[in-house]
């Protein structure tokens, strides 16, 4: 090839790029790029998730090892790779939850404005404007949720695939779409949506012990600090674990929900919330309402630096290591506003 064709081929391939480049929308630009963000995010804590996961639907042989113990346990019956067993569900619902988030936020705050001219556009607004994105946003995407948490459940064996701690009238699933199909042929839609109330229900608290906690700990940071963008951080993930620590019991309850027909120590689940936390209270103690917790505190400790500082909530979701992935669905929506404003 010669000089003069080598360098017509690039020119090519670069207006190629750039045709590609200046078609996006840059809202399409972000979102892949939150979305790689919060893919990464997710997958380098998979392993603390998984093992919270085993821990809140009180799977049998991971009970009282700790978590270095429940690591151990992993490798030994599953190798490296089960650590990240439900991953790949829990990857896929980042971008479609994230542009749901967005778009619905922007829908729902257009309305309560034009419906409500005098409620002003300060933080209540936003306040409730996310609650119920985020709650549109869980409802669109929470059959994921629910797969990530049947595949993370199940224990495989390295060797030969044997399922292990299953009853032999118990469903195993191969993947994210086996999951989904068998779901739905055993149970239907409402299958696919087992243990969403608890999620819905924790969405508005959530948000607004965040929000509460975030204004409070703001108001005892020093004027000349306010605008510094770390302690905006280190608010906003405080804030954040504050919110989740109270309203924990109820991401314990959705997990044992979405489990219940798997787990043998989880029979009548298939009451509603309050009910549901009765009977964990009851039966295994408040102890077991705050089971991983202590986890996520390491998760957020160990992403400290990426912490949101939008006050929309996440779905309930108590995964703070995609917290990048947050700061670029509020990042989207305050720059959304200033062209509005502008």
């Amino acid at each position: 090839m010669t000089e003069e064709e080598r360098g017509r081929e690039e020119g090519n391939g670069g207006a190629l790029q750039d045709l590609i480049e200046g078609s996006m929308p840059l809202v399409v630009k972000e979102l892949v790029a939150g979305g790689v963000a919060g893919g990464i995010a997710k997958t380098a804590v998979a392993p603390l998730e998984r093992v919270k996961i085993l821990f809140q639907t009180k799977r049998p042989d991971f009970q009282n090892v700790g978590l270095l113990g429940s690591f151990r346990r992993i490798v030994q019956t599953e190798g490296l790779l089960g650590f990240y067993r439900g991953n790949g569900a829990s990857v896929a619902r980042i971008v479609p939850y994230a542009a749901l988030h967005y778009m619905a936020y922007e829908q729902y705050r257009r309305w309560i404005i034009l419906g409500y001219p005098d409620i002003g556009r300060g933080p209540v607004l936003d306040l409730v404007s996310g609650s119920l994105a985020g709650g549109t946003a869980v409802v669109c995407t929470y059959p994921l949720d629910l797969v990530r948490t049947k595949l993370a459940y199940q224990v495989v064996g390295p060797s030969r695939g044997k399922f292990r701690g299953l009853s032999q009238s118990e469903q195993v699933y191969g993947g994210i779409l086996d999951c989904i199909f068998k779901t739905y042929r055993q149970n239907g839609l409402r299958g696919l949506y087992r243990g969403v109330g608890p999620t819905l229900y924790g969405i508005f608290p959530y948000s607004g012990l965040k929000f509460y906690f975030y204004e409070e700990m703001k108001n005892h940071v020093p004027e000349e600090h306010k605008k510094d963008i770390t302690v905006k951080l280190a608010c906003g993930s405080v804030a954040g674990l504050l919110g989740q620590t109270i309203t924990y019991p109820l991401d314990v309850v959705r997990r044992q929900m979405q489990v219940q027909a798997l787990s043998t120590s989880n029979h009548g689940m298939d009451k509603g919330t309050l009910e549901s936390l009765v009977i964990i209270n009851r039966n295994h103690g408040w102890r077991q309402l705050f089971s991983g917790l202590s986890i996520n505190y390491l998760k957020v400790l160990e992403w400290r630096p990426h912490a949101a500082t939008c006050l929309a909530p996440d779905g309930f979701s108590s995964t703070r290591a995609a917290a990048a992935l947050e700061r670029y669905v509020c990042m989207l929506m305050e720059s959304q506003r200033i062209r509005i404003k502008s």
